[in-house]
């Protein structure tokens, strides 16, 4: 429910991110991006901060990942590089118990369940209560 969120996506998610990154920003998180992702949410006036990938250099997001520096990913790739970039994120993600997400809609939809959580604390109810 805070810290950082490490936003990575192909060109043509990158419309569909801006909404996400905005409520992410709202929600009191702090945005960690690779190159053309961060520049593109900048460019609409959305914080974040720049990030390398794996092959440009360290400290990477796979350092930040396991310096647990970042709390969740968002990461949608295409190509080979960013596949095998993505592949290495994702079992550290694994490793390090971090929600990952894959799309942009589940990402969306996370965010989604965030701010409602926010809002209105869960309540936990056995299917009898809800027929009574």
């Amino acid at each position: 429910d805070h810290g950082n969120v490490f936003i990575s996506v192909r060109d043509t998610d990158k419309p569909a991110i801006l909404t996400i990154a905005q409520d992410l920003v709202d929600l009191g998180f702090s945005i960690l991006a690779t190159k053309g992702t961060a520049k593109f949410l900048a460019d609409h006036e959305i914080p974040c901060t720049h990030v390398f990938k794996i092959s440009e250099g360290r400290p990477h997001v796979l350092d930040k990942v396991l310096d647990n520096e970042i709390q969740w990913i968002v990461n949608t790739s295409m190509g080979t590089r960013t596949t095998e970039d993505s592949y290495r994120i994702r079992r550290a993600a694994l490793f390090c118990h971090l929600p990952y997400s894959t799309t942009v809609a589940a990402a969306g939809s996370m965010v989604r369940a965030m701010a409602a959580l926010k809002e209105k604390a869960m309540e936990v109810k056995s299917i009898q209560e809800y027929f009574l």
